[in-house]
């Protein structure tokens, strides 16, 4: 079990009950903490497996009341920390989760090097006296906003990457998007295609992967619906295309539908996340209200 009091951002304690004894180290880690086995393979070679304090090799056995301690040494940061206000909505030992404002890249690029929410979160959990890399379990788009998930160690970064790839992140938008919807839920059941690995724009196409959005109305105005959508697969502007595909493409969106005056860029919010929490297994639920500009819009379309 667990011990309270001596978990920290880079270490893991745990006291071995009687169901797990006469498991080795190694069986114990994969099967309790379901640790891969690549991680256990740096794991061993950093030597950051420690049993009642002492080093131990992994074929070596456990009883009840031996603690198992997981020791992450950490990389140095690959980010320079900038001061840029964000609102951080939720934070435990494990991770941290940004309600990401429009208009900031997530992660930096040739054409983006600095002002990012990798800059920001960096500046963020030094001035916690935190020595953590930030590693995203997921990104958005520059000009969407909502919930973004920044693992502190190696350990929360691997099992939540591995919900994310098992469809066990439950993952809502809230979208603005042209048109009358006509139906009140459906399920968007078409493959995305990258036409060309320079091209940026995405489509429906049988040589695609599968891809399965699932949406819901929330409210209907004159020439526009408030939708909810849910991701059951994460492809590449899988939102942005399958509603273009149905005929009802998001205000906003230059590269799939056109530019709109009510709004500067593609209405679109990352607003609600339900996951497991890597080291305890709790259910966490997280939403991320609406920024400004998406409530403008809401208020202008009524």
């Amino acid at each position: 079990m667990i011990i309270e009091g001596q978990q920290r951002e880079d270490r893991i304690v745990y006291e071995v009950t009687e169901i797990h004894r006469d498991e080795t180290i190694k069986e114990f880690l994969k099967k309790r903490l379901n640790i891969s086995s690549r991680l256990l393979t740096k794991l061993k070679k950093n030597q950051s497996i420690l049993l009642n304090d002492h080093y131990v090799k992994y074929h070596e056995s456990v009883k009840e009341g031996d603690i198992i301690k997981i020791v992450m040494t950490e990389e140095p940061s690959q980010f320079e920390g900038e001061d840029i206000p964000q609102e951080i909505v939720y934070q435990d030992v494990d991770l941290i989760i940004i309600n990401k404002y429009p208009g900031i890249v997530t992660h930096p690029t040739k054409s983006h090097q600095q002002g990012t929410i990798a800059n920001a979160a960096q500046y963020y959990l030094n001035k916690k006296g935190l020595n953590c890399r930030i590693r995203f379990v997921n990104r958005l788009d520059m000009d969407t906003s909502g919930l973004l998930i920044i693992a502190k160690n190696p350990y929360a970064h691997h099992i939540l990457s591995e919900q994310m790839q098992d469809n066990q992140v439950e993952k809502k938008y809230t979208a603005f998007v042209e048109g009358v919807v006509e139906k009140d839920f459906d399920t968007i059941d078409a493959p995305i295609y990258r036409p060309a690995i320079e091209s940026i724009k995405r489509v429906v196409d049988e040589k695609g992967q599968k891809s399965t959005t699932k949406y819901r109305v929330i409210e209907r105005y004159k020439d526009a619906t408030m939708i909810e959508v849910q991701l059951l697969t994460g492809r590449t502007h899988q939102i942005r295309v399958h509603m273009t595909h149905i005929g009802h493409p998001l205000i906003g969106d230059s590269l799939y539908g056109k530019a709109s005056n009510l709004v500067n860029r593609q209405a679109l919010h990352a607003s609600y996340l339900k996951f497991f929490q890597p080291r305890y297994g709790k259910l966490v639920e997280v939403k991320g209200e609406l920024p400004e500009d998406l409530k403008e819009l809401q208020q202008k379309l009524r």
